[in-house]
């Protein structure tokens, strides 16, 4: 494991462990570890829709790839507790065919699991938020022309200008200070991309 990075994040680079991952299920284990700190199958259980048996079963498959560990701290031992090997992951697209097929199947999963977030966010979350704070949230659709240096160098401007607040101790944040979850996608278009011609039949946006 690499904790190299300015996030600290826990870095995948065995294919095996890009696909034990890859489950919806696994997924909702390890983010509410990472959010909420460690836990028991049975408390894990109705948070990620399965039963404590099937939870201990997916925790294993996690810790035979060291996303999750045991933690040692709970007063009661009568029940395995574990915990995030990291407050966040990350993973590159391999170079080889395998890699690739992995890395793949995780970003799907990953894509699928957090598609309806922002809407969830809005019928939810947004009506309860003092003004100030619906303010200052909400999205951006950008379009940019860069190289493959520039688009690097604007992926590390991005962590590193946000990488105090991550690793930040939410115990030692500021009076006020309140959980922001940032959604950031990065999609490079492929060679000869062009954006569909406008339907002319249709009338313009007012």
């Amino acid at each position: 494991m690499s904790l190299k990075n300015r996030f600290v994040d826990f870095e995948i680079k065995d294919p095996q462990a890009l696909r034990a991952l890859a489950h919806p299920v696994r997924l909702a284990i390890l983010e509410r570890l990472q959010r909420h700190g460690p836990a028991t199958a049975t408390q894990l259980s109705p948070d990620v829709g399965a039963s404590p048996s099937v939870v201990s079963w997916h925790l294993r498959h996690l810790a035979r790839f060291g996303l999750v560990t045991d933690w040692d701290g709970a007063t009661s031992k009568r029940e395995r507790w574990w915990q995030a090997a990291a407050r966040g992951f990350r993973f590159e697209m391999p170079d080889d065919p395998e890699g690739q097929s992995a890395a793949r199947q995780l970003q799907g999963k990953m894509f699928a699991r957090y598609a309806d977030l922002p809407q969830h966010w809005l019928l939810n979350d947004e009506p309860r938020l003092a003004n100030r704070w619906r303010q200052l949230a909400g999205m951006a659709n950008t379009r940019i022309v860069v190289t493959v240096e520039e688009l690097r160098e604007i992926e590390d401007g991005i962590e590193k200008l946000l990488a105090p607040y991550v690793r930040r101790k939410e115990t030692k944040a500021p009076a006020g200070a309140r959980g922001v979850r940032l959604l950031r996608y990065s999609l490079p278009e492929p060679d000869g991309y062009s954006l569909p011609e406008p339907d002319e039949t249709e009338a313009p946006a007012p």
